[in-house]
Parts: structure tokens; C-alpha cells; sequence
């Protein structure tokens, strides 16, 4: 029985967050070096590069289609932590950006981007595995 206890407790702590689930939107990735203008290049996405939108601010497009916008927003959000946040936006006029809304943890934004389009959130999902496997940054779970 003890040898039952030890496993159900390993097994607890080992529990895979599966995307589109409520457990998975409480997560964030979190960077493993501050942001600054010589390694902003590395998290490029689709093209995409992030600009400074205001000091310590970064923003750039992570999906954009006719009624849903994705922006990555990258800042220090929890203490000294950088993180890989999203915004949902407003697009006006074809390419004018009117409204970003508060961060939302990484993984509620792919959540809501998984509803719209599976396939773009798994692009991005992959995009953060790339980055984890290079050592760049790390999913963490916040409370």
C-alpha cells in the first residue's frame, strides 16, 4: 500500500496539462532571460516581429483573421519574469490596431485560438516547444 501512496503522489506530480482544457488556460511561458533589443529577434513568429509598444512592451501579430486577433504581448508580468502573454485586438481600417486588451496567460490564448482555428494553435503550441527544447523558456502553472 505504501508503494501504491508514493506512485499516486509521483503520478500527481507528473500530470500532463492537455491544451484546451481549464487547467491548461492558468498557463504561462515564461522566458529564461529578460527582453531586450539584441535577442528580441528570437521569438519572431510567422514572420512577425515583435515591436516595442511601449517601454518594456512587446506586441506582434500571433493571428489575425476577419472577427479574431491574437497578439503576442511580451512584458514582465509576474515579479522580474518575462512572459510570452497574448491580447485579443481590434483591427480597424484593415491594419490599424485601436484596442489591445489586458494580457491573457499563454495558454488561455491558445485556448481561445484553438476554438477558432486548431490548426494555428497548434503552430503556436509548436512554437513554444521550439523555444522550451532551445532552453529559451518554460511552461509554468499559475495558481
Amino acid at each position: 500500500m505504501a508503494e501504491d501512496k508514493q506512485n499516486n503522489q509521483e503520478d500527481s506530480e507528473n500530470i500532463e496539462i492537455t491544451p484546451g482544457s481549464e487547467q491548461f488556460g492558468k498557463m504561462v511561458f515564461r522566458l529564461n532571460n529578460d527582453v531586450n533589443a539584441e535577442n528580441l529577434s528570437i521569438l519572431n513568429y510567422n514572420g512577425a516581429e515583435l515591436e516595442q509598444i511601449q517601454d518594456g512592451v512587446y506586441a506582434q501579430p500571433a493571428f489575425v483573421s476577419d472577427d479574431f486577433n491574437l497578439f503576442f504581448v511580451v512584458t514582465q508580468l509576474i515579479g522580474d519574469d518575462w512572459i510570452v502573454a497574448f491580447s485579443k485586438a481590434t483591427i480597424e481600417n484593415g491594419n490599424e490596431i485601436t484596442d489591445l486588451s489586458d494580457p491573457l496567460p499563454t495558454g488561455e490564448g491558445l485556448n481561445l485560438l484553438g476554438q477558432v482555428s486548431a490548426d494555428d494553435a497548434n503552430k503556436l503550441l509548436s512554437y513554444f516547444g521550439t523555444l522550451a527544447d532551445a532552453k529559451r523558456g518554460e511552461w509554468r502553472l499559475i495558481e
